[in-house]
């Protein structure tokens, strides 16, 4: 598992270096900026283009690999590994696009699998270890770093806007080149570190709302810029200028670890261990005894089958809240429930969000680039606002994150229905609601994920989670969005659908898709009540107490 580092900075520095490898995880996004280049160099038809689409979702979702991997080996071997996926795939593609190299349809498909895999390996590597480093701050830590993946999105559009000047084939160079650089600086950082041993503090509460503040500020900022040079033609030294300031927000978050260098803290406030060995803690005395205890109780065990006395009892199944094998952890039915309600969350939104610009021009907006940053603002206010609300709320009254899986989904199937009205002005409001319900879906599910199943194997466990985007994206938009849209394109006798037809249809079903996903999560929610209440009853993440193997209890389905 790697070295493990001591002291406060450590952990700070490598959440400052996993903004920037999150940032790199976004690569998947770009698809839609260089998928019309493919379209019109190599002669796809919409059909071979939507396969690469689905390419691109599995390569961005399927991590099994990946989770796996954290596991066994430290940090930097997972970020190597993303990081050669990333340069062979889009090597490849850039030599496709460039007609470097001619007649490799086939190797397309593994290719961009191959290369947007890249991002399971990133965002396993920062999310576990960052989740491992700050254990009491689950659902702020998850929603930070799928805050910043969200916004990804926009700060690749700026990159080609202005550095790459527009250019497809400039875009997948730098992807094969610039990002696996910078994963590569950014190896040495992102390393476990000893976790609080206490409860967050009033300074790592300041050090995370910081956080937060810069990346809402970035995203204002991205946003902002990127309407603005849809409406006014910037210079190149301002779009030079504005792109430089975008690099400084990013590095905002290593201002925490700078701080704590120049201005030491002369407390021992922020509760990190340097020196476990000469203070130990209340709890672990108590473990102590507890193993001594329960070595006499082994002894007296053996001698007691030895005489017939007792009969030899199985070690009892992990319950909800403690450390679950993949194994175990698939045999739960919350595991499943919290699969099929984030699957219906992500599904329903990917599918909306491949086909966004296709669903602008139905309804007469052909500039869809606002659209798309719209959704893309959106989508960080809603992973950010998710782990933000989730976590307070969970310590305050204790109440199960999943509540806003279910409050979320209904919004959506309102939303889902305003998109099917088609109404006048109601576009940007329906793309701007689904954006930050779409967001809550991750931010909800990663920090939930490893409450009821521990940290132990939680790269495995959501990285199987995450496997609802794929399938949700085949299923409602390669099979039902796709082959409605052209069922009512060629009612029009063209390959592009005009009208409110075009996606009725498909918005109808994606809403009463919602409505059972809702319904799920309320039962999920109601189930995991009592974990919650165990973990979170004194207003704090507490871990369950240890529990003797011989104890036989009857495992809860």
């Amino acid at each position: 598992m790697g070295t493990v580092k001591y002291g406060t900075r450590p952990p700070w520095v490598g959440l400052g270096a996993a903004v920037w490898v999150q940032i790199a995880a976004g690569n998947a996004y770009n698809f839609p900026l260089y998928s019309h280049s493919l379209k019109s160099v190599l002669g796809f038809n919409q059909r071979q283009l939507t396969l690469l689409g689905v390419a691109n979702d599995v390569g961005e979702n399927v991590g099994l690999l990946p989770g796996l991997v954290c596991n066994k080996f430290p940090p930097w071997v997972v970020l190597l590994v993303g990081a050669l996926a990333c340069f062979f795939g889009y090597g490849v593609l850039w030599l496709a696009l460039s007609r470097t190299v001619v007649s490799m349809p086939y190797w397309l498909w593994f290719a961009l699998c191959t290369a947007t895999n890249s991002s399971a390996w990133f965002s396993t590597s920062v999310l576990v270890t960052n989740m491992r480093n700050f254990p009491l701050s689950r659902g702020t830590v998850a929603g930070i770093l799928k805050g910043y993946g969200g916004l990804s999105a926009a700060v690749y559009t700026e990159l080609y806007s202005v550095l790459l000047n527009n250019s497809s084939p400039n875009l997948l160079l730098f992807l094969a080149l610039a990002i696996p650089t910078l994963c590569f600086l950014m190896m040495f950082f992102v390393r476990p570190c000893t976790p609080a041993s206490v409860d967050s503090s009033s300074s790592e509460n300041r050090h995370f709302l910081f956080v937060q503040s810069a990346s809402v500020v970035l995203g204002v900022y991205v946003l902002t810029t990127t309407v603005l040079d849809t409406l006014v033609s910037f210079s190149s030294p301002l779009a030079y200028s504005l792109l430089i300031g975008m690099v400084v927000l990013l590095m905002a978050p290593l201002a925490i670890p700078v701080k704590m260098t120049l201005y030491p803290s002369s407390d021992r406030s922020s509760g990190y261990k340097i020196e476990p060995l000469l203070e130990p803690s209340s709890s672990g005395a108590n473990l102590e005894s507890f193993q001594e205890s329960e070595s006499v109780c082994d002894v007296d065990m053996l001698l007691a089958q030895g005489e017939g006395a007792v009969l030899i009892k199985k070690k009892r199944r992990p319950r909800r809240g403690e450390d679950f094998t993949f194994g175990e952890a698939l045999v739960k039915a919350d595991f499943w429930l919290l699969f099929l309600v984030y699957f219906v969350g992500v599904g329903s939104g990917v599918t909306v969000l491949n086909n966004l610009a296709q669903i602008g021009i139905a309804q007469c907006m052909h500039d869809t680039k606002v659209l798309l940053s719209i959704f893309s603002f959106c989508n960080f206010v809603g992973r950010l606002g998710g782990g933000v609300v989730s976590e307070y709320l969970v310590r305050s009254r204790a109440i199960p994150r999943t509540i806003w899986m279910t409050i979320t989904q209904v919004i959506m199937v309102i939303t889902y229905l305003l998109f099917a009205s088609s109404l006048d002005g109601t576009l940007l409001i329906a793309t701007s609601s689904l954006g930050i319900c779409y967001g809550f879906q991750f931010s909800i599910m990663v920090p939930t994920a490893s409450e009821l199943f521990g940290l132990k194997n939680f790269g495995m466990i959501f990285n199987f989670m995450s496997l609802g985007n794929p399938l949700g994206a085949y299923l409602f938009s390669g099979l039902l969005a796709g082959f409605l849209y052209d069922s009512e394109a060629a009612k029009q006798h063209s390959s592009t659908c005009v009208g409110p037809h075009c996606f009725r249809l498909t918005f109808v079903v994606l809403a009463g898709v919602c409505v059972v996903g809702a319904m799920l999560s309320i039962v999920l929610t109601v189930r995991i009540v009592p974990v919650y209440k165990m973990l979170y009853g004194g207003g704090s993440f507490r871990l369950t107490p240890p529990q003797n193997s011989n104890t036989v209890e009857r495992n809860d389905v």
